[in-house]
């Protein structure tokens, strides 16, 4: 199928896809965590020509496996690659199941800030049980519990970025101002759970809001700037994004397992199936050549926006993903590379959005002159 050009993220935790990918990973065991590594993964990313990068998160190690996975919480991550890139934009995988949004929406605009406008938010639950007692929270329990968080979460998050107007900020040092608190806002959201007066205490970022990800499930679709959509086949796929067709961009996600000069996808994922299994989330998921997925990719292309892929192990697939797949797919123009200097938003092709602040205040000025 023919279509505009997809974008193109990837999730970059831990040494992959797959629950025991470290046991074929390129370094060892220690150095899963050093800044050298991360860093070393991300250019790797940003010089392919992905589009945008995603970092895991969760408030607990995935479990008491053989496999538990080391990690460094994802907004931290993403604070240190904001400043060791230039171009791919860096969007954090943070949960507001227990989260304070007040604290989220820090965090995050000063993400934005630091990337110069290159960050983004994946909104993400967090289910086990555990993780209310390590936050020392009431539990909140059941799907529809955790997706009213997580919808209040981003409704005062979104809020709490525009409660700074763009011009709040003076610095005049001839009248010893900073800012203009008449261009500072109170949020005042009330939820069932909680209340936020605001206004926030970082300057709104550069991008206004950041792109914003999230599955449907989470998040009403007025809310998200992409919605991730699931499938396992590409007919599943298109149902997902059609039921998504309230929200500006849809991405696909997808798991990838490619062949490589060792050994092929099959054999790869049969050895790392003898420890852990690879949980099936209910994605599409190509297990073969690098052609075969630069065609499954063109399959994709008019039936969403772009893709997030999660390669099966970072180290032996990143490589065949820089080397094979995104070559093919610029040249052929069927996916398209960030630009320097441009914000996340601009990548994606959406606008930066009005302050909902300073532009009612706007609207109530025109209405007082007539």
């Amino acid at each position: 199928m023919s279509g505009p050009a997809l974008r193109l993220a990837v999730e970059l935790d831990g040494d992959g896809a797959h629950p025991a990918a470290w046991r074929r990973a390129a370094h060892s065991p220690d150095h899963l965590l050093t800044p050298r590594r991360v860093a070393r993964v991300a250019a790797a990313a940003e010089n392919a020509g992905f589009t945008l990068l995603t970092l895991e998160d969760g408030a607990l190690p995935p479990g008491a496996t053989p496999d538990v996975a080391g990690r460094i919480g994802a907004v931290e991550r993403a604070a240190f690659l904001a400043a060791s890139t230039s171009v791919i934009g860096i969007a954090p995988v943070v949960p507001v199941t227990y989260t304070e949004p007040f604290h989220v929406s820090s965090q995050l605009a000063s993400l934005d800030h630091i990337s110069l406008g290159r960050a983004g938010w994946v909104v993400s639950e967090e289910a086990r049980p555990e993780a209310a007692r390590a936050w020392d929270r009431p539990l909140v329990d059941g799907a529809a519990a955790r997706a009213r968080e997580s919808r209040d979460g981003v409704e005062v998050v979104r809020a709490l970025w525009d409660s700074w107007e763009d011009d709040a900020v003076i610095r005049s040092v001839a009248t010893s101002r900073y800012l203009d608190r008449d261009r500072l806002h109170y949020v005042d959201f009330t939820g069932d759970t909680y209340a936020v007066k605001g206004p926030g205490i970082v300057p709104r970022p550069p991008q206004g809001q950041l792109v914003v990800l999230g599955s449907l499930d989470l998040v009403p679709a007025e809310q998200l700037d992409v919605a991730l959509v699931e499938g396992r086949d590409v007919a599943a796929v298109t149902a997902a994004a059609t039921a998504a067709a309230g929200t500006p961009r849809t991405f696909a996600e997808v798991e990838v397992a490619l062949d490589t000069v060792a050994a092929t996808a099959d054999e790869r994922v049969a050895d790392l199936e003898r420890h852990t299994p690879w949980t099936d989330r209910g994605r599409l998921r190509h297990i073969g050549s690098a052609a075969g997925l630069a065609a499954l990719l063109g399959e994709l292309r008019g039936v969403v926006d772009g893709v997030r892929l999660h390669p099966l192990v970072l180290d032996e697939d990143l490589p065949e993903l820089s080397r094979l797949v995104l070559p093919h797919l610029f040249e052929r123009r069927h996916a398209v590379r960030p630009l320097p200097g441009a914000s996340l938003r601009t990548h994606l092709g959406l606008e930066r959005p009005a302050n909902r602040y300073a532009a009612g205040a706007a609207f109530e000025a025109l209405e007082e002159t007539r």
